[in-house]
């Protein structure tokens, strides 16, 4: 019997709820494949831009909050060809990043594979993110 985690649909790892560090790296080994450098990059790009964020997986996803704030400003979702970022805020980035959502404050970003997206560019919006006020979850 193995230890690693069950795969959901599009491959979204299934990972027990817990606030820090160790379940959002728990999320992140077992991330399937290329996307598992997605998460790997997206974790350090906080870390850095964001000094002492806070980090949990809630219902199967990495979600990350300014220290000190309450709220969460970003989380992200395996799904089957692309992993979704979500600014929970996002509608008050700039440039706003480019996923809508039927909710009016909430924009995402799609990473597939070969995706082109600049460190820059998001660690801008994460910077940007961070700032705002955490949404409650």
């Amino acid at each position: 019997m193995s230890d690693a985690p069950k795969l959901l649909s599009g491959g979204n790892p299934q990972i027990a709820k817990g606030e820090g560090d160790g379940p959002v790296q728990a999320y992140i080994a077992a991330m399937p494949g290329w996307k598992q450098a997605v998460g790997k990059r997206l974790d350090t790009l906080i870390e850095r831009a964001v000094p002492g964020v806070r980090k949990a997986v809630k219902w199967n996803s990495p979600f990350y909050g300014a220290a000190g704030a309450e709220g969460w400003f970003l989380s992200y979702h395996c799904m089957t060809k692309y992993v979704k970022l979500a600014f929970f805020m996002g509608a008050s980035l700039d440039p706003l990043p480019p996923g809508k959502s039927k909710q009016k404050d909430v924009r995402y970003l799609d990473i597939y594979e070969d995706d082109a997206t600049s460190d820059d560019q998001l660690a801008s919006w994460i910077r940007q993110a961070s700032d705002l006020p955490g949404v409650k979850m």
